[in-house]
């Protein structure tokens, strides 16, 4: 950071009294740059263990071996790190809590530390599993834990200003309780929306504060073939639209779409939640099963769901952020989930109680995500697609 103090690192390893400490480097991926150096090639030769052996402290004018420190960095980003920064370090990824998780974090940890800060005992206050639950996911949405404490915390606080105050107040509190401590829930939780209407399709993605369901909508209008996409998405997922536009097109006899729908008919992609950016490859199947859809009208299968990239060929390819995608679907009672044959290791690592009564269906083509997606109903109220009539052409002057 701006205005950090030189010579930490000797500095700290003097205070620690040992040769051997362990250094914790916190959010690597924010150290500055400007015209009074670059840390982070100083700290080049700091992590590459073939050089750490002599590092120079230019700040303090000494040499010192750090080969047996051990180095942890931590990043929220790997983007903003110097690439040959990044190449010297052993990469782990975390991902962030589930929800099952958060709920035990704070029943051992959370509530336990925040009732011993304000002065409560155990007996005092007690929060059921579903109102933790209740401040978890109507008033949180975050990778760890730090909001979560901090709602609980409020929480505590008021009751303690009660029991303080000797006024009435329940030692147990639930759901309601909770709404009347913290008012009105923050965020809404996705719920499955059915599939009464054709072009929508239930997808699932990764964000930064674990899994989520997005619906993808198509509609069909008369014009001359233009397609428009909305929902603000990044070029990927736009990418991913036009290539599922492309396949379609390329084999509209296999799949019982007229031609002549293409050329006559404008289409319009949405993805709801227009003021998120969304993007990523994890669409591409749901966005071909939407247009196919509208293109056919034919019903999606019900509590179903899906995520993986496609390509002009049509296979289907894996993608990432498996785990918490499950959690979302599971979150939104989904009961079938689609996806590419490749991403069943990712299951198969993902505990029992996490996929307990869903349905996986793997697959590596488009075609199969149909036949399982497609239902052979149409929908209650088909579009009828009318064409003008085509003209013969004379080949005679």
């Amino acid at each position: 950071y701006i205005g950090a103090m030189p010579g930490k690192i000797i500095q700290n390893i003097q205070k620690a009294g040992s040769s051997n400490p362990v250094f914790v480097l916190d959010e690597i991926d924010k150290i500055s740059r400007d015209h009074r150096g670059d840390p982070s090639s100083a700290l080049l030769e700091v992590l590459d263990p073939e050089q750490n052996n002599a590092f120079k402290d230019n700040y303090l004018e000494v040499e010192y071996d750090l080969s047996r420190v051990m180095f942890i960095a931590t990043a929220n980003s790997l983007d903003t790190i110097q690439p040959a920064l990044r190449d010297r370090m052993e990469i782990i990824e975390l991902s962030g809590y589930t929800v099952e998780e958060k709920l035990e974090i704070a029943k051992r940890h959370l509530l336990p530390k925040q009732l011993e800060v304000h002065g409560l005992k155990p007996f005092e206050l007690k929060l059921t599993n579903a109102a933790l639950l209740r401040i978890i996911e109507g008033y949180t949405r975050e990778s760890g834990v730090r909001s979560l404490e901090q709602k609980i915390g409020s929480v505590v606080r008021k009751v303690a200003k009660a029991v303080a105050m000797n006024e009435p107040y329940n030692t147990s509190l639930s759901p309601a309780d909770i709404e009347t401590l913290l008012g009105n829930p923050v965020f809404d939780k996705d719920l499955y929306e059915g599939n009464e209407f054709a072009g929508v399709v239930t997808g699932l993605a990764w964000t930064p504060v674990g899994g989520d369901i997005l619906f993808i909508e198509s509609n069909v209008s008369r014009g001359k073939g233009q397609l428009t996409l909305s929902g603000q998405l990044g070029e990927v997922m736009k990418e991913s639209a036009m290539t599922a536009l492309s396949y379609l097109k390329a084999h509209a006899e296999d799949l019982g779409i007229d031609y002549r729908v293409f050329s006559n008919y404008d289409l319009h992609i949405h993805v709801p939640q227009g003021a998120v950016p969304k993007d990523g490859p994890s669409a591409g199947i749901t966005m071909l099963t939407s247009m196919a859809s509208i293109f056919t009208q034919r019903k999606v299968k019900n509590n179903l769901a899906m995520t993986g990239e496609i390509t002009l060929r049509g296979k289907v390819l894996p993608v990432g952020g498996i785990k918490e995608k499950i959690l979302a679907a599971k979150r939104a009672n989904i009961r079938e989930i689609v996806m590419c044959y490749k991403n069943r290791k990712d299951v198969e690592e993902i505990g029992a109680e996490y996929t307990k009564g869903l349905t996986f269906h793997y697959v590596n083509y488009v075609e199969e995500v149909l036949e399982v997606a497609l239902l052979k109903e149409k929908v209650k109220k088909p579009v009828q697609f009318v064409y003008k009539e085509e003209k013969a052409v004379s080949l005679e002057r």
